[in-house]
């Protein structure tokens, strides 16, 4: 799989500051849906800042997704590398060197952007991971200190029966305990979805991100 096989990025934005300098926050949509169910989130979220909501390259069912799987939350490894360097390919041009980049999944976008902050921390200012799990046994690095002073957001929810428990729980654990990044995280009752309280840490973790970059 290469990226010529994907169409060109499919991208709504939004919101505040669009000088060169200022922080990107990319949005990345859960499986099945597109870019314009996630930018619900602007709102909800600092005004000051730009978002770029972005389309999953592949088709699925009526929505879209990031990569293939191999199972719910295990991305293959292949066509995980083949989005990644697609989506980099528009990055690179929308947010060139030097732009902080916060990258926001939720669910199979949560993989996604684990995928790109595991693969390259130092591109990034921050990512949240919403919701999903990392992409372990993918190809993409998870050595103790990865992650080595990288702004992250962890959320999940305990009712959360879509995620397998095993990875939301192998998420949580290597955050915590392994990566060695900045670590923001947030629990609570809720199931497969961004609850009021998710929203809230990110909102307030987004301005602290926003101000560091």
């Amino acid at each position: 799989m290469t990226t010529a096989l994907f169409p060109a990025p499919v991208v709504v934005t939004s919101g505040g500051d669009a000088r060169s300098d200022a922080p990107l926050v990319v949005l990345l949509h859960g499986r099945g849906a597109d870019e314009r169910s996630i930018l619900t989130l602007v709102p909800h979220l600092p005004r000051h800042l730009a978002y770029a909501a972005v389309r999953a390259p592949i088709a699925e069912g009526g929505g879209y997704a990031w990569f293939a799987n191999r199972g719910i939350g295990r991305p293959v490894a292949a066509s995980l590398a083949a989005t990644m360097d697609w989506f980099r390919t528009w990055l690179d041009e929308a947010a060139p060197a030097g732009r902080p980049v916060v990258l926001v999944g939720f669910s199979g976008g949560a993989a996604f952007a684990g995928g790109l902050v595991l693969s390259d921390p130092s591109r990034y200012a921050g990512a949240a991971v919403l919701n999903g799990t990392l992409p372990f046994e993918a190809g993409v690095p998870v050595d103790a200190g990865q992650l080595d002073g990288t702004a992250v957001l962890i959320a999940h929810g305990y009712a959360d029966t879509v995620i397998p428990r095993e990875l939301l729980d192998r998420t949580w654990t290597y955050l915590h305990e392994e990566s060695g990044a900045r670590l923001t995280s947030h629990r609570d009752p809720g199931g497969h979805g961004l609850s009021a309280g998710t929203v809230g840490a990110l909102s307030a973790w987004l301005e602290g991100v926003a101000v560091s970059a």
